[in-house]
């Protein structure tokens, strides 16, 4: 992929952000277990971070989707993973079905205050008995009149105690499990909605995470994104954006684990020498950085393919697989070579190794990704 200077301006300015707005505040909004969304996302959207690749008919830049790509991996620059998770998830995992299917005026209601940072946007597809397997969900949202009357939970909500409105995946029929499911964007102050306490996670501390719950809330119907019983594709099509999205959000932040451990290794002294000085552990890096050029170059020629209008739902899929577990390497074997200071939690590779497990779990588990690469690649086996 060929970076223009555009590309190469917007690195920096969200760099720059980063190291104003972001990196300062990191420990205490990992001790407090949550940021201050609409402060952040505020300033972000005035920024136009918020909207890199929207219409701009609803205050976005409409640059393809290559800058959002840089966006996600100079996200990688901030010192938690908590915070890009929440932004990602404004950008990458809530609006782009509605960018891209909405009506005007949902997109009017919706898109252009997420755009411009003034609402806070979840996605809403997770359950407690349906997490990877999204066929498997039991929210219903039923016809009444003009309106969706909408039943049921949502489990491990990014954004959900500060969210204005969530991308809510539900049941509207019947039918068969693929082509019964219908995409809503549902304001969370209406009469039925209820917000669950902030969940106490192993890692991604500073993203507040919490379940939602919804009993006979009403919806106009005109707040449906696209078709009735399309939102399971709806929901597919968005998962390449938010697996794009995640290939890209560590790369900077896997390297910047590297370098530290290297520096660590080299002025820590062990049996007379630097650490740094066993063959073992410099080609032990060296062999990760190797990978995680490999995973860039992989999410580089996954997104050309995007922004040229191919279906990359094979590439996402093992960008996807690949970060998931390259990031446990990586934060393994780093906090494995400093040692017992490693394991303390003033190290920054002690959050890393927390926060880099979601990955594998988040947006379709490891095994949900071998399944779709498989099946695409002919090598599922079939049945009779």
């Amino acid at each position: 992929m060929l970076f223009t200077h555009q590309h190469e301006q917007l690195r920096q300015a969200v760099i720059r952000f980063i190291d104003a707005e972001i990196n300062p505040q990191v420990d205490e909004w990992e001790a407090a277990g949550c940021f201050p969304a609409h402060e952040l996302f505020k300033k972000l959207g005035a920024q136009g971070f918020l909207g890199i690749h929207k219409p701009a008919a609803f205050g976005g830049q409409e640059l393809d989707y290559t800058y959002e790509l840089v966006m996600a991996e100079a996200l990688g620059h901030a010192d938690c993973m908590g915070v890009p998770l929440a932004i990602g998830c404004q950008t990458d995992m809530a609006t782009p079905a509605l960018a891209q299917f909405g009506s005007d005026e949902l997109r009017r209601e919706f898109l252009a205050p997420s755009v411009a940072g003034d609402y806070v946007a979840a996605i809403g597809v997770s359950e407690p008995g349906a997490g990877s397997d999204v066929a498997s969900i039991k929210t219903t949202a039923r016809r009444d009149g003009g309106d969706y009357v909408i039943n049921g939970s949502k489990m491990w909500i990014t954004n959900a105690t500060q969210a204005d409105w969530v991308c809510l995946l539900c049941n509207t029929g019947d039918g068969p499990s693929h082509r019964n499911k219908t995409l809503l964007c549902v304001p969370l102050d209406l009469p039925g909605v209820a917000r669950g306490a902030r969940l106490d996670k192993l890692g991604m501390r500073s993203s507040d995470t919490a379940p939602l719950f919804f009993d006979e809330v009403r919806v106009p119907q005109r707040f449906r994104i696209g078709e009735e019983g399309r939102g399971f594709e709806y929901q597919m099509r968005q998962f390449q954006e938010e697996r794009l999205w995640a290939g890209a959000a560590s790369l900077l932040l896997m390297e910047r684990s590297i370098r530290q451990c290297a520096a660590y290794a080299g002025q820590r002294q062990a049996f007379g020498a630097p650490l740094l000085d066993n063959q073992y552990l410099h080609f032990k890096l060296a062999e990760l950085q190797t990978e995680v050029e490999a995973l860039r170059a992989l999410v580089y020629r996954a997104a050309e393919l995007y922004v040229g209008g191919q279906d990359v739902t094979t590439l996402a899929s093992m960008a996807k697989l690949q970060v998931g577990r390259l990031q446990r390497r990586v934060a393994d074997s780093c906090l494995q070579f400093y040692g017992g200071v490693g394991f303390m939690n003033e190290t920054p590779i002690s959050r890393f190794y927390r926060d880099g497990r979601l990955c594998s779990i988040g947006g379709g588990a490891d095994e949900i990704m071998l399944k779709i690469i498989s099946k695409n690649l002919g090598l599922y086996p079939r049945r009779g």
